[in-house]
């Protein structure tokens, strides 16, 4: 499995199917990019400047809200993933 460093955090993105009004079956091309996810791997916490790591503020498996344009996407063992930064999670889903 992949191991995340410092204050990053795996997510697998959430697929959601949109349909439109008529009830028309949108196109991945066309269709915005899913801002929520399940927390996969957290890494060790991120590390202050005088030297003491702050643990971070996720776990894996909750479900989070990140920023619309975050992270790096990768692919591991035909799964995709998304490496973010902690401070571009915005919410914990509850």
């Amino acid at each position: 499995m992949l191991k995340p460093l410092g204050d990053r955090v795996i997510i697998e993105v959430t697929e959601v199917e949109e349909k439109t009004v008529g009830g028309l079956v949108l196109t991945s091309a066309s269709k915005e990019k899913s801002q929520t996810g399940s927390v996969i791997a957290v890494g060790d916490g991120r590390i202050l400047d005088n030297g003491t790591k702050l643990p971070l503020s996720v776990e894996v498996g909750q479900t989070v809200m990140f920023e619309k344009y975050a992270g790096s996407e990768v692919k591991y063992e035909g799964k995709e993933y998304l490496i973010v930064h902690e401070k571009d999670i915005v919410a914990v889903v509850e």
